[in-house]
């Protein structure tokens, strides 16, 4: 089928060239409205108690958790005439509003002194804006053109957990053009390193125009089924741009290599089109092939329920099939219309002086001669190497978990501005207050009573609000304006305030001493904290499942491509490896905040609970796109001569310039994404990539890929008699020619 399908294509390029243009035409007409519907958040269970909790309180009482805070700052004091009328003034414009709720603020008739900041300049007005995450994100800049800014003399910020949503969504996308921007010409110049001609290097930068837009398109589509979190958008980009560019280096090599066994006559149009049908049938039945193992890595992500990683995955399988095809459609089309030009414009000629050198034999290659090096000390340079990768983890034994908040957002963010205000100025945090919901009719006054004394007594609790009026330290104290509105038929609500950050150790310890709590009913907490404490369960309870789907499917699809059982567990092995300094270095870099001077990020002490789930999948996925391309030229070679080492070699020499040529232009991506994100997730995920990528390429494919199968030999190509047999019938090749097993020659080093 890809023979046929790389031969219709040189016979008649312009008709697919159309069909090109129109699909991109189309797509980014559909696609081009997609950012409007991509929502933050997305890191909750639906199932889970704290989601549960929400959407009763929501159902039956009425009652949300807050995600709106005003900051007002005064002079002098916020007890001035002034600062009462203005807080008192936006109060009750906020409570006008058209769902907003819950207003509360610390000029009620009570003055909350938990709403006052320790020196007093500074107050709180909290409230909820209903509607679903999306919808309430929308709001916010309409609502700071009304409430945010200088009021006779008072400083007004908005912040809150909506509004910190909005400013990640409109970072994400400023952030994403910018990027665009950078890695673009970068890309361009390194290209022109690694093809030589101009035209050649125009190739992979047109193959990642219908795969962006074909990100659109499939986001948009998306959008109308589920929700998709804005963060899917940027990291669809980034993998779809960095497939694509490698998908399209392979099959222009293999194209180039083709010719060259033909002859060398590019100019011969008979000899062009029968090197792009072999290419396509080739290198585009390893990029389909890869292509499925990213697409199986990103498809583990999906088994959790939370819709980020969902969407991600959808997003990211779509992506993968993308690149596939526009390798195998797309790249042959130009190949093809660009003809006998395809190697025009050499600009690598400007740097050579004197006389031409002759051309390198495969043996004095330096991927040859590396591997050869490596398989005389195999044992020696595996052991040392995979010592380095395990002190390089070691850091994350340590590893700490949290959900994203506004510290994610630069400084110059407004949301970001009011989180540090309350973190630092405030002794109790009610934006992170925690909401006990007992759907029970018929609950008692006195049951309230004893219940919330019992919760007010829990180190962390600033106080609880409840039916039966407010507790401190298990004591009864000032009577609450809400407390008449905490009780119907259907059931009851508390609020706990907690004195300890939500996202912290201490505010999972909190959650989980709660809950500890007898209650005289059923309860249920709903808040951030819990939310993060169910989020960790949720993904503690999943990722066993996910791990055991990525072991299998890899298993499976290394052997159908290889024939060895051996092979996969190697290469389960060789990744692990991989990930556990990538890994590390994360808990160092942003748990720990080294270079966070560098990188512009604030360090929280915790990773992103989702990052590494995300991170290892997608970074597994892209270690078996490498692993796919190296081994199928090694299996070439063994099919062939039957040198289980001189085949390892010669295969490096191959593939090792390709896989690290495809890691640096990748990398140019994930670098700009460093570099260019103001979201410290992003940066996180683009770093982690971008250093995965490197130990991938340089460290795993180029020293111990080599080194375990030098120490394995013809072992690596075992499998017993009936998956032999299996494999002749189903099995999966770059190459078409059958193997033809031949003794090592005698004048081999290796025997």
């Amino acid at each position: 089928m890809l023979e046929r399908i790389g031969r219709a294509i040189a016979a008649g390029p312009k008709t697919f060239l159309l069909v090109i243009i129109a699909f991109v035409a189309i797509s980014g007409a559909i696609g081009s409205g997609v950012v409007s519907r991509l929502a933050s958040g997305g890191f909750e269970d639906p199932a889970a108690e704290s989601s549960i909790a929400k959407d009763v309180l929501a159902r039956d009482l009425g009652i949300a958790s807050p995600n709106l805070v005003l900051l007002v700052t005064a002079p002098d004091s916020v007890d001035s005439p002034q600062a009462q009328r203005v807080g008192a003034g936006l109060a009750a414009d906020l409570a006008a509003e058209p769902e907003i709720s819950q207003v509360v603020s610390y000029w009620t008739a009570d003055r909350n002194p938990g709403l006052r900041d320790a020196d007093g300049r500074s107050a709180l007005v909290v409230a909820h804006i209903g509607g679903d995450e999306n919808a309430a994100a929308k709001r916010v800049d309409g609502l700071r053109e009304r409430y945010a800014g200088v009021r006779d003399g008072v400083e007004v910020k908005l912040g809150g957990s909506v509004a910190a949503a909005f400013d990640t969504e409109t970072a994400a996308q400023a952030d994403l053009q910018a990027m665009e921007k950078l890695a673009f010409p970068i890309l361009f110049l390194v290209l022109v390193l690694v093809f030589g001609s101009l035209v050649a290097a125009l190739l992979p930068i047109l193959m990642t125009i219908p795969v962006v837009i074909g990100v659109l398109l499939l986001l948009r589509i998306m959008s109308e089924f589920m929700s998709v979190s804005v963060i899917a958008m940027n990291a669809a980009t980034i993998i779809g741009l960095g497939l694509a560019i490698d998908y399209s280096l392979f099959v222009v090599s293999r194209y180039r290599e083709e010719i060259q066994a033909r002859g060398g006559d590019v100019t011969d149009r008979a000899v062009r089109s029968a090197a792009i049908a072999a290419a396509v049938r080739t290198a585009g039945r390893t990029v389909l092939f890869s292509a499925l193992t990213v697409t199986l890595s990103l498809a583990a992500l999906a088994i959790f329920p939370l819709y980020f990683l969902r969407s991600i995955a959808v997003a990211g399988i779509g992506v993968a099939l993308f690149a596939a095809l526009a390798a195998v459609i797309v790249v042959p089309t130009l190949l093809a219309l660009f003809g006998s030009k395809i190697d025009s414009l050499d600009a690598r000629k400007l740097f050579r002086r004197g006389k031409a050198k002759a051309p390198r034999t495969q043996e004095s290659g330096f991927w040859y001669r590396l591997a050869s090096l490596v398989m005389r000390y195999p044992a020696r340079i595996a052991v040392g190497v995979v010592l380095v990768l395990l002190v390089l983890g070691t850091p994350f034994l340590r590893v700490e978990f949290s959900l994203p908040d506004d510290r994610q957002l630069p400084m110059s963010s407004q949301s970001r501005q009011v989180g540090e205000a309350v973190r630092t100025g405030f002794t109790s945090r009610e934006a992170d207050t925690i909401t006990v919901v007992a759907d029970t009719p018929g609950v008692g006054k006195d049951d309230i009573a004893a219940y919330a004394s019992a919760l007010s007594r829990v180190p962390g609790v600033a106080e609880v609000v409840s039916a039966a009026g407010t507790y401190t330290a298990g004591l009864a104290g000032r009577p609450s304006p809400e407390s008449g509105r905490m009780l119907n038929d259907k059931g009851t609500f508390l609020k706990v305030v907690p004195s300890v950050e939500a996202f912290s150790d201490q505010g999972g310890q909190l959650v989980g001493d709660l809950r500890a709590v007898p209650a005289p009913w059923p309860a249920k907490m709903a808040g951030a904290g819990p939310a993060l404490y169910d989020t960790k369960a949720t993904l503690a309870d999943r990722l066993p499942l996910v791990l055991g789907f990525i072991a299998l499917a890899t298993f499976v699809l290394l052997f159908l491509f290889s024939g060895s059982v051996v092979l996969p567990i190697k290469a389960l092995i060789l990744n692990v490896l991989s990930l556990s300094a990538t890994f590390g270095a994360m808990v160092w870099v942003f748990q720990d905040g080294h270079l966070s001077g560098l990188l512009d990020f604030t360090p929280t002490g915790a990773l992103t609970a989702v990052s590494p789930i995300l991170m290892f999948c997608l970074i597994f996925g892209l270690s078996m796109d490498y692993e796919v391309f190296m081994l199928s030229r090694i299996k070439e070679g063994y099919d062939r001569t039957g040198d289980p080492v001189g085949s390892v070699a010669s295969g490096l020499q191959r593939t090792g310039g390709l896989i690290t040529a495809a890691a640096a232009l990748m990398g140019v991506v994930t670098v700009a994404g460093v570099f260019t994100s103001s979201i410290a997730f992003q940066k996180m995920f683009a770093l982690g990539l971008t250093l995965a990528l490197l130990v991938d390429a340089f460290v795993v494919r180029g020293l111990l890929l080599p080194a375990f199968m030098r120490l394995m030999g013809r072992a690596n190509w075992w499998a017993p008699a009936p998956l032999r047999r299996l494999h002749r019938r189903i099995g999966i090749a770059e190459h078409d020619d059958p193997p033809v097993p031949q003794p090592v020659l005698a004048g081999s080093t290796y025997r």
